[in-house]
């Protein structure tokens, strides 16, 4: 039987809002991480069946199907194809599970998986066009749900509210998420995951930016308790423990164990399970709990079998909601930061995280490692990794 393992997985650091990739284009971008997935390991890319690109905000440039633009970006041949792929926040951690259900399947014997998002120039609400074109879901969905309007963040805050998580909590959370990030920097746990970009400064100096760079070092809860709730008087969500509107990108090498030894590349891990689950799109955001049950389920493992646990800090609510929910020991959840600290681009977030994953995986030698992000609309991804070197 067919397999699918991850080669190389590999990203950018990530920007902050109007930051250091702010004006680059998302095809530039997304070219860049193609470029270096494929130097690193020597791969020709004309033997790339597909590249699977994950996006959520598909307008202004990362329209016109950004991932066939990024394969012409990166010089590659003309015969390699792309593909686009919106699952909102979890586009590039489908992009992964359809491109290795492809290599499963035979239809590719390599495939190249990832996103991108550059939030600064492409806001999420650049979508609705001031509703030009008509509105999102419309009126059938909007009479199913008694005419609730789906807002993320007022989900966010009902999550916190329905499991009784507090304020503090949530600010903790960030504090922890920020520190633990600070420290994978420090430490250089990012160094071999991250290809460094040449950026232009305001003032025509050209730098390379390697480091992401919505870290905070030095919060206190007091700074955080400070923040103005960002969901309506009396909310306990703000700015502080939320997610970062960020701009990246990243890819992933995924291919046969197979074709992997016949091209002498050593994988790094096996797509174990992926999985996908649909939830209440009011509160939206708890898909990460039913979708780890159903990755468990079919994958015959338990909660005490995985090692490492990546959970996408949409909100603080969210993961910790997560961790109420399964029973998730907190200390294996995102050790090295998550989206709080390092940022949230949206559909390039997946890559972004799973790159983050698997490194973490090989250098600690963690067997499995489970990944799950919340997506607009009521939906999560879930995904384990089995390590292999």
């Amino acid at each position: 039987m067919r397999d699918a393992v991850i080669v190389d997985a590999v990203r950018t650091a990530v920007g902050k809002r109007n930051g250091s990739l702010a004006t680059l284009h998302s095809a530039t971008l997304s070219a860049h991480v193609l470029t270096a997935l494929a130097e690193r390991n020597h791969l020709d890319p004309a033997v790339v069946d597909d590249v699977v690109w994950g996006c959520a905000i598909g307008v202004g440039m990362q329209s016109g199907c950004i991932g066939r633009a990024a394969v012409l970006a990166a010089g590659w041949p003309e015969s390699v194809p792309g593909l686009t792929i919106d699952r909102q926040c979890g586009s590039s951690q489908q992009a992964v599970h359809q491109a290795a259900a492809g290599v499963i399947a035979g239809q590719y014997d390599v495939a190249v998986a990832g996103g991108v998002e550059i939030m600064s120039a492409v806001p999420a609400s650049a979508t609705l066009a001031d509703g030009q074109y008509g509105q999102p879901f419309g009126p059938d969905v909007w009479k199913r749900y008694d005419d609730r309007r789906f807002h993320q963040g007022v989900g966010a805050q009902m999550i916190a509210d329905k499991y009784g998580i507090s304020r503090t909590e949530m600010d903790q959370h960030a504090l922890d998420s920020h520190a633990n990030a600070a420290r994978a920097i420090d430490e250089g746990r990012f160094k071999d995951q991250i290809a460094p970009i040449t950026v232009t400064g305001d003032d025509g100096t050209e730098r390379t930016f390697d480091t992401d760079e919505g870290v905070r070092r030095g919060s206190t809860l007091e700074k955080l308790g400070g923040l103005t709730p960002a969901f309506g008087e009396g909310g306990t969500l703000t700015a502080g423990n939320a997610s970062q509107i960020s701009d990246g990108a990243g890819a992933l090498l995924i291919t046969t164990s197979e074709y992997a030894r016949a091209q002498g590349w050593t994988p790094l891990a096996r797509i174990h399970t992926a999985v996908v689950a649909g939830t209440d799109p009011v509160t939206m955001l708890e898909g990460p709990i039913p979708a780890t049950a159903k990755v468990l389920e079919k994958s015959g493992l338990t909660l005490d079998d995985i090692g490492v646990f990546e959970i996408n800090e949409a909100f603080a609510s969210v993961t910790l909601a997560w961790l109420r929910a399964t029973g998730a020991d907190y200390t294996k959840m995102n050790p090295n930061g998550g989206a709080m600290a390092i940022g949230h681009p949206v559909g390039g977030s997946g890559a972004r995280i799973m790159t983050t994953l698997v490194h973490h995986m090989r250098e600690q030698g963690v067997r499995y490692g489970l990944q799950s992000m919340c997506e607009g609309g009521g939906m999560a991804n879930a995904t384990i990794l089995e390590l292999l070197s």
